[in-house]
């Protein structure tokens, strides 16, 4: 598909002007019609790459009969409109930044002075480079499920995260047995830590102290009895 803008600059009985802007290796279209009743108002018509002057075309890339195209400065110049409706519609095939500039579409209607012209001033730009949004990492944590008060907080973090080095370092407790692991898994269970909400920092601090001296002692307990 065609990617291009189509601006008015100014219009009058015989001649206009437009803008037409496309990017850099698009298809980019410049439009250009008139009026078909019969077969009898098919005519000729030419492209050319500059203003257009009082007859034909200065410069002229493509001609055509008005049934088909007769002349032809490149490939990348067609007309792929139904030419016997007057669709002579100009696509650049891939087009690039030298293709910028002025473009005349001139309709050779019969009788003096009657012919339709239209300048376009056709820009093409390169493509634009979107950038991504930082990707974020987002996790959840809620107390255990036998704890008296239940609370959740989220913590978001913004890449790039920490190194390895750096993470904190978890050690999970010994056990000898299943039957022991599943023992001090259920004395784990049954404890509940909940934050108070009071805003009183070092009453938390306290009672994490507790629950850690309380959890040691289980664990101590534990290996005792192994």
């Amino acid at each position: 598909c065609a990617h291009q803008l189509f601006v008015c600059l100014s219009t009058g009985p015989t001649v206009s002007e437009l803008a037409v802007i496309g990017e850099v290796g698009q298809n980019v279209s410049v439009p250009c019609f008139y009026n078909v009743q019969s077969s009898r108002d098919i005519t000729s018509m030419c492209w050319g790459r500059d203003w257009c002057p009082h007859s034909k075309c200065s410069q002229p890339i493509i001609w055509t009969d008005g049934w088909k195209v007769t002349e032809q400065h490149s490939s990348r110049y067609q007309l792929r409109g139904d030419l016997q409706r007057g669709n002579v519609s100009l696509t650049i095939v891939k087009a690039t930044e030298a293709d910028s500039g002025v473009y005349c579409c001139r309709v050779e209607i019969p009788g003096a002075f009657n012919d339709q012209r239209q300048n376009f001033k056709v820009v093409i730009m390169k493509a634009r480079i979107s950038t991504a949004s930082p990707h974020t990492y987002t996790s959840e944590q809620t107390s255990g499920p036998g704890s008296t008060s239940e609370s959740s907080f989220t913590v978001t973090r913004t890449w790039p995260l920490v190194s390895a080095s750096e993470a904190p370092q978890t050690a999970s407790p010994p056990c000898s047995g299943s039957s022991n692991c599943l023992d001090v898994t259920a004395n784990l269970q049954n404890t509940s830590v909940s934050l108070p909400r009071q805003q009183h920092p070092e009453h938390g601090l306290y009672i994490g102290i507790g629950a850690c001296a309380g959890l040691l002692l289980i664990l101590i307990l534990a290996l005792l009895l192994t």
